[in-house]
Formats: C-alpha cells, structure tokens, sequence
C-alpha cells in the first residue's frame, strides 16, 4: 500500500514542526505546510490526509474543504464549544476523519484502563483525577482530564453535576457520587495525568507523564496511517489502537 501524502495545517506551531518530524521519522511524504494566512483551498487538494493542529475557528472550513477535494482528515485542534462540535463531527462524517482531544497512545490506553477501573471497583470506591501542565496552560482542566471525568461519568450513570472542582472551607463528608478534578499549574510540564480510585485500605493510581510533544504528533502520523483503509466515519484514538 502506498504511503499517504500529507497536508499539514499549522505548521509554524510547535505541533506543526513535531508532526514534520515525525512525518520524516515515519518516511511519509508531506504534500504541504499551510498556516495562517495561506491558501487552503490551494493546499489542501495536494495531498492525501489533512493534519490540522491550528485554531477551533478555521476547523469547518478545512473539514468543507477535505470532502469536497476527496481528502482523509486527521483534527487535533480543541477549543470547540460542544455545541458546535456535534454539528462538525457530523459534517465530517462524509469523509474518513479521526479527531481526538490527544493522540498520545499512552493516554489513549489511559482512557481505557481508567473505564476498566470505574467500571470493576464501582462507588465504593472513590474517583479523583488530577492533573498538572506548563505554567503558561490557559485552561482547566485539560481536555485530557476532561476526557477522563466523561469516562468516570459514564461509567458510573452520573451527571456533570457530580463534578468537584477541587475543595475550600466546611465541605462536608465526601459522597459516592461524587468525583472530584484538581487541576495544577507550574514549570514546563508537558502533561501529567492521574486517575485514582480510594477505597476503604487500598488506593489505586493510574498515572501518564507526557515529557515530549512529539508523543502526540507521533500518534497523529499513525492515525492518518490508519485512515488510508478505513470508510467515511468520525473516528477518534480508541479505534486506531483497537481498544474500542
């Protein structure tokens, strides 16, 4: 099977210069390097699968343009609100997609392994996840944590009112159904995630430590690997490792 071509948008970022490097680690051809203020409509037909890790505004007119050019799209941008994500993923839908929150495979596994947990150890068994990034981070939490909360959430039949976002002052006997989020900020950390399950005499922890960004533009090559075989469909990292 022939390798697939590559589009990348955003290529000026620090994302951008990874997913090269990881492209020439992979010995996969890049078609284009687009960012802001270039030619999409110029760019994007040049290639087979579209990476873009650039700006939430600029995602409905690149996914317009990959299926009307006959392109794969692989979409790592964040910032969507839910609203108008739901209706993107449903646009993107005509054509092989893969969009993920993180592409790292180590987090992806995390995922799975903290819906194992949530899953086996049930309420009695108290949910906390915590999470720590580079002192310039703008948001919290991370749309890794975020991911992770779903999960714990899903699992559990609860509600987003379940949520803690950390603690102060008298707060009262901690409930089953409750989970709590604790975001931290600090130094250059990359990325640094935890789910833990407390039950009476024993505590389980579940921990990723990214040190290297090139983790997530290596899971986003292999992603846009993996979409050459696959039909028209939103897709996120679950399906590319087979863990769904």
């Amino acid at each position: 099977m022939r390798s697939p071509s590559l589009v990348i948008i955003g290529a000026a970022g620090r994302m951008g210069q990874a997913l090269q490097a990881a492209a020439a680690a992979a010995d996969l051809p890049v078609a284009a390097l687009l960012d802001q203020g270039d030619d999409l409509s110029a760019g994007i037909p040049r290639g087979d699968v579209v990476i873009d890790f650039s700006f939430h505004t600029a995602t409905a007119g690149i996914i317009d343009l990959a299926i009307e050019n006959g392109k794969r799209l692989v979409i790592g941008t964040t910032g969507h609100g839910s609203t108008e994500k739901a209706e993107l993923v449903n646009r993107a839908a005509s054509t092989p997609t893969v969009w993920a929150g993180n592409y790292s495979v180590g987090v992806n596994l995390l995922y799975a392994l903290t819906r194992r947990a949530a899953r086996i150890l049930g309420p009695d068994y108290a949910a906390e996840v915590t999470e720590m990034h580079h002192r310039f981070k703008k948001d919290a939490p991370s749309g890794t944590a975020t991911r992770m909360l779903e999960i714990i959430l899903e699992e559990r039949k609860l509600s987003e009112e379940a949520l803690r976002h950390g603690r102060e002052g008298i707060t009262g006997e901690r409930i089953d159904d409750e989970v709590g989020i604790h975001s931290l900020r600090g130094g250059d950390v990359v990325g640094e995630h935890t789910a833990m399950f407390a039950g009476m005499g024993e505590r389980l922890e579940i921990t990723h430590r990214a040190t290297d960004r090139a983790i997530f533009a290596r899971g986003a090559i292999r992603a846009a690997q993996w979409l050459t075989s696959q039909p028209a469909g939103v897709y996120d990292m679950q399906h590319v490792l087979g863990l769904e």
